[in-house]
């Protein structure tokens, strides 16, 4: 197995087209790394026993970074890190929106498999089959980080769900903190920001319902209590604070908690028609919210995806619905027991408003996606069923569901679909690009190839970025917001985090169905094309467009040492 403790020889990419992560336009030039690190950039460099990599017609980058990933548990049981690996990224920052697996009491580690099942729509058996629970606080489980060898390198953040509900125990999803529990929910941030840690994360969006169908336990936070622990990384030197929004925590908030701790805050979710907060009030609604940020004149970033927000589910587990308080309440029972609720009258009666709120006009944006009873249908919109069979189309879709003992799986297009609003967002260098939540919902989508995406879609196709605006987006902006030194930059002296791609055929498969999971769980996956080489710090883990196996550089970045190396 290479690791990064590996010096391999030295390598020229020769006769690439260099766009170097920080915006500036494309040249021709060639580049030496040895040692993990960038040696030089320039024409016909000719070092004594280097090794040629001809890599002429590519594209040569910075590693792709995603800032919104979910990877906390499958690293321990895919250290790839797929399928993100396969699409030019090359660092990974996880514990988005609060959660996480550390710190965890023994007696908790169901609970928290069980959180996760129900908000990130993970597994709850391959979290179970999988999590090597060699750690209970947060600094422990960077050690098991440190000593696990890893395809990428990882940022994890501590997210205040596992932190609440270590001090609080199993009130942390119906109650206030006391002041005393603040007091070490304070302790444990600053602990694991002292450790390594990049950052802190919560969230207090309704839509994050977690074990038993309850709130997750930031949820239940006060804003003071959120400040006091985003304030607990003023003594350190490094820190983000990632947060997704809610009715009592919003712009104003994050302004306060950039100026008070010293650090940027990244929050989500910037969508088209959005008002970030509860409302899809219509187009002009994600840039209106931009610019309200941008007044408040803080260390404040709105992030966002570059792909509209798909998912794929079925109707026994209905996680991406579950900000409807009917659907919550369908979490809170056991899978077996939902087909009774959807056939109560009276449930469909509580259900149907706040369906029509959301989706009366997304009917059409609803279509089967897989059924082996209805194959007829495959492809085809909830509205045009519910016409030909004078059906309603909320009642029409539980039938189907019941007909097929809830397996029918269904494509939804939530939102973020407004394609003009959606440039024009891109466009915006006061908008980060994040948001692909790789690692999450397994069985229901599958954004982690937002980067090839991204490369295809919008600049390929669409024209809306050039390439080397693009590459930025994905490399030297997260770089510098994040605070990861040397990374994101085709430079001298840079971590040699590379990627060469085709510009031409760049871009994500089809979405297919897989059983690698722990325990044979499911989950979707999307190859890349166009992805023809890959080095992390300055080891190739990728060559002509194949993984190479067991090839795992990739390093813990600990915050505060630097976030170069170990």
């Amino acid at each position: 197995m290479v690791t990064m403790h590996d010096d391999p020889t030295p390598q020229v990419l020769r006769g690439g087209t260099i766009v170097d992560g920080t915006g500036a336009p494309a040249t021709r030039a060639d580049v030496l790394i040895a040692g993990g690190r960038v040696v030089e950039v320039g024409e016909g460099i000719a070092p004594d026993a280097a090794t040629e990599i001809d890599v002429a017609g590519l594209v040569v980058a910075p590693g792709f970074i995603d800032v919104h990933t979910h990877y906390d548990a499958q690293v321990l049981w895919d250290p790839d890190l797929t399928p993100s690996s396969w699409h030019g990224v090359t660092t990974v920052v996880m514990g988005n929106c609060g959660f996480g697996i550390a710190p965890t009491r023994p007696q908790h580690r169901d609970l928290i498999a069980e959180t996760l099942e129900n908000v990130e729509g993970m597994s709850v058996d391959a979290l179970k089959a999988g999590i090597r629970w060699e750690f209970e606080s947060f600094p422990q489980y960077l050690d098991v980080l440190d000593a696990t060898p890893m395809r990428l390198n990882v940022a994890p953040m501590v997210g205040h769900t596992p932190v609440r509900l270590y001090v609080l125990g199993e009130e942390a999803s119906t109650r206030a903190a006391t002041s005393d529990e603040i007091g070490e929910m304070r302790r444990i941030v600053s602990e694991a920001m002292h450790a390594g840690a990049i950052g802190f994360a919560s969230s207090k969006s309704i839509a994050h319902v977690g074990a038993r169908g309850m709130p997750v336990p930031s949820r239940l936070a006060s804003v003071d209590e959120i400040m006091q622990l985003v304030t607990a990384m003023r003594d350190v030197q490094h820190g983000i604070t990632q947060v997704t929004s809610g009715a009592d925590l919003f712009l104003d908030e994050f302004a306060t908690m950039a100026r008070a701790s010293g650090h940027p805050v990244s929050w989500t979710a910037l969508l088209t028609g959005f008002d970030g907060v509860s409302q899809f009030t219509g187009p002009g609604a994600g840039p209106e919210v931009v610019e309200r940020n941008a007044a408040l004149d803080a260390d404040v970033w709105p992030q966002m995806t570059c792909r509209p927000l798909t998912m794929q589910l079925n109707l026994a587990e209905p996680y991406a619905l579950a900000g409807l308080p009917a659907f919550a309440e369908i979490l809170t029972m056991p899978r077996a027991e939902r087909g009774r609720m959807y056939i109560d009258d009276g449930w469909r009666e509580r259900a149907r408003p706040q369906v029509d709120g959301r989706y009366r006009h997304r009917w059409q944006k609803i279509t089967v996606q897989e059924s082996s009873r209805h194959r007829d249908l495959l492809g085809r919109s909830i509205s045009e069923l519910a016409r030909e069979r004078r059906r309603d189309p909320f009642d029409l879709l539980l039938e189907l569901s019941l007909d097929e003992g809830l397996a029918t799986r269904y494509r939804i297009v939530i939102g973020n679909d407004d394609e003009t609003e959606l440039a024009q967002l891109l466009r915006d260098p006061r908008v980060l690009l994040g948001l692909s939540d790789a690692g999450a919902h397994a069985d229901q989508l599958c954004d982690a190839c937002a980067p090839t995406y991204l490369l295809e879609h919008w600049v390929r196709e669409a024209g809306v970025l050039s390439v080397e605006q693009a590459v930025h987006r994905i490399t030297g902006q997260p770089a510098r917001v994040f605070g990861f030194v040397d990374r994101g930059v085709v430079r001298k002296g840079a971590v040699a985090d590379l990627v060469a791609f085709d510009p031409e055929t760049v871009g994500p498969t089809d979405v297919e169905r897989v059983r690698d999971l722990p325990g044979g769980a499911e989950r979707l996956i999307v190859r890349s094309r166009g992805i023809e080489h890959v080095w992390v710090n300055g080891t190739a883990v990728r060559a002509h467009g194949q993984d190479l196996p067991d090839v795992r550089p990739g390093v813990l970045l600990r915050g505060g040492r630097g976030l170069g190396s170990r």
